[in-house]
């Protein structure tokens, strides 16, 4: 038997035994669709009020925040849905 014989090492082959995978949130995986939609709703309500109700600093701000808070739910949900396979 030769002397410099190589073994591999069993590990590298082996499987990992624990699957590590990422669990989206339930509720915007299943049904991206609402949240795009709450998004939309928030975004056109933050311009209907900055547009026609803005009269003071509060109103303004809470028009601006509801803008921000739509675009960032929209853009979260639509990156969360689950890919469609084709074929």
């Amino acid at each position: 038997m030769p002397k410099n014989t190589h073994k591999r090492k069993a590990s590298a082959h082996s499987k990992s035994k624990t699957i590590k995978k990422n669990k989206p949130s339930a509720g915007r995986s299943s049904n991206p669709k609402v949240f795009v939609g709450v998004g939309g709703l928030l975004v056109a309500l933050g311009l209907y009020m900055l547009l026609f109700k803005a009269h003071g600093n509060a109103m303004t701000g809470f028009a601006m925040l509801a803008i921000i808070i739509g675009v960032v739910t929209a853009i979260i949900a639509i990156f969360s849905a689950p890919d469609k396979k084709a074929g």
